[in-house]
């Protein structure tokens, strides 16, 4: 009866390995899978960004000569509502300058009203 429960232990103590390998490659198995995912996932991270900056590249490209124009526009504009600034302020001049005058040689001196006798 010994002998039958000693190679019954040893049946269990094989079948104890086996099982501690099965475990121990399934562990490589699942990390070699996580190594391989995350390096699957920096190429399509790579990718995704060249995508991207391709398409700013092309973005920035198309819209820059744009900005010129708006620069050109802005400026002519700007330009063209000086010059209105310049005429009126020559048509009205001769007016502001006689009003003013008047204003400075006409002095009408008056007794300002918080004033008090002493």
């Amino acid at each position: 009866m010994a002998a039958q429960s000693s190679q019954g232990i040893q049946t269990l103590l094989e079948a104890e390995k086996d099982a501690a390998k099965i475990v121990q490659n399934a562990r490589t198995y699942r990390v070699q899978r996580l190594k391989e995912a995350r390096t699957e996932a920096i190429k399509e991270i790579e990718a995704l960004k060249a995508r991207k900056n391709a398409e700013f590249q092309s973005f920035e490209a198309e819209h820059a000569g744009s900005s010129d124009q708006s620069v050109a526009l802005v400026e002519a504009e700007t330009e063209s509502k000086l010059i209105t600034i310049k005429e009126a302020f020559e048509n009205k001049k001769p007016l502001v300058m006689e009003k003013l005058f008047a204003a400075v040689t006409n002095v009408q001196p008056k007794i300002h009203k918080n004033f008090r006798a002493a």
